[in-house]
């Protein structure tokens, strides 16, 4: 080995009397040592809070996108159930104008028509509320804008002020969510 190497060596082993002139040499390098350890330990700490970062972005961001996919899988067949419920209403409206008193046996094509309006418009009932789609009749309810549209405002004896007067057209929910509103006549103070 190289004499220098011996002397340092030699130093280490004789403690520190010995050490004398490499103490300043030692000292800087020891500082340079603390720096870049100071420096590396910032740049973990940074490095770190970035990594905690994205981990909460990348959480944020599933938990996002897993409630889009619900609200796609609850709602993504809401345009489809706006035009049955045309299909709803064309049905309700033609069981209704059928006269119920002259449904009877002794006009049977006509009974078996009506019958038939009825049981397929209940079937019709049954398969929205098997999808979520619930029917609002807010006859007598008080005035909701988040699921009635107003048409008039009128004075109705007998109602309260600010509650639905009369239903023109029923309207409905998609799992909570007004798919249409009900459209109402509302009371108003005479």
């Amino acid at each position: 080995g190289s004499p220098r190497l011996l002397c340092t060596a030699n130093q280490q082993k004789n403690g520190p009397a010995s050490e004398g002139a490499e103490r300043p040499e030692h000292s800087a390098a020891e500082t340079l040592l603390l720096e870049e350890k100071t420096q590396l330990e910032d740049q973990l700490k940074d490095m770190t809070e970035k990594y905690k970062r994205a981990l909460a972005d990348t959480e944020n961001l599933r938990t996002r996108t897993q409630k889009m996919i619900e609200d796609a899988k609850l709602y993504g067949i809401q345009g489809f159930c706006k035009d049955l419920l045309e299909v709803a209403d064309i049905l309700e409206k033609a069981t209704d104008s059928v006269p119920k008193e002259e449904a009877t046996t002794q006009n049977p094509h006509l009974k078996n028509l009506y019958d038939g309006l009825v049981m397929t418009e209940v079937q019709i009932q049954k398969v929205f509320t098997k999808h979520g789609l619930v029917k609002l009749n807010p006859d007598g309810q008080k005035f909701d804008p988040y699921e009635h549209e107003a048409l008039f405002h009128a004075p109705v004896e007998g109602k309260e002020p600010g509650t639905v007067a009369m239903v023109t057209k029923v309207g409905y929910k998609l799992h909570g969510r007004t798919l249409r509103p009900a459209l109402v006549g509302v009371a108003k103070a005479p």
